[in-house]
């Protein structure tokens, strides 16, 4: 874990942000003492599969039924929200 001035952190932001996204984690520090900790984004979690949202359609579809709305008032209901 590297440690960097606040000066140099914003001097060369583009460079730490690259090394960060490459898995490091960098502390910056005002005046020697930490002030910030730059760390990678964990993957991303919970990203929907096609399938996944092919199955929620198809549920929203069940869940609606025929002529009990119309597509304008859906947005109407939708605009009061």
């Amino acid at each position: 874990m590297e440690t960097v001035g606040a000066f140099e952190a914003k001097t060369h932001l583009a460079e730490l942000l690259d090394r960060v996204s490459r898995g490091e984690t960098i502390i910056i520090t005002r005046h020697g003492v930490p002030a910030a900790r730059l760390v990678p984004i964990a993957a991303v979690q919970g990203k929907l599969s096609h399938q996944d949202v092919v199955d929620g359609m198809r549920a929203l579809r069940r869940r609606v039924k025929p002529d009990s709305m119309s597509v304008g008032e859906m947005k109407r209901q939708g605009k009061m929200f």
